[in-house]
């Protein structure tokens, strides 16, 4: 399945460096996790039409320090950045909230 334009962070470097500026939305989300599959095309169509933000996913299994170190406690959770700062927590596979989220961000 196509991820779009998302990036899929396997790194805490890189991570950091993709966080720090620009608007963001970085989806922490589960292999196994049933909610993170339903969501998955939609966050891989708006990373093709959102070109000006940036979405990363970070499988929480994977990047287990990535995902502590933001709280993550249940998937998704979807985390809003704007500057380096996170702006944002969205819990879930709330769509109408991630689109409020998104025009926010591409305002």
């Amino acid at each position: 399945m196509s991820q779009g334009k998302a990036i899929e962070i396997d790194n805490e470097v890189v991570f950091k460096a993709l966080t720090s500026s620009g608007p963001v939305i970085v989806d922490f989300y589960a292999t196994w996790c049933g909610p993170c599959k339903a969501i998955a095309p939609k966050i891989a169509q708006w990373s093709e039409e959102h070109t000006n933000i940036r979405f990363l996913k970070v499988d929480v299994d994977k990047m287990r320090q990535i995902a502590s170190a933001n709280g993550i406690t249940a998937m998704p959770t979807f985390i809003v950045f704007k500057n380096g700062q996170a702006v944002q927590t969205i819990r879930g596979a709330n769509v109408p909230e991630l689109q409020k989220a998104i025009q926010s961000l591409a305002a």
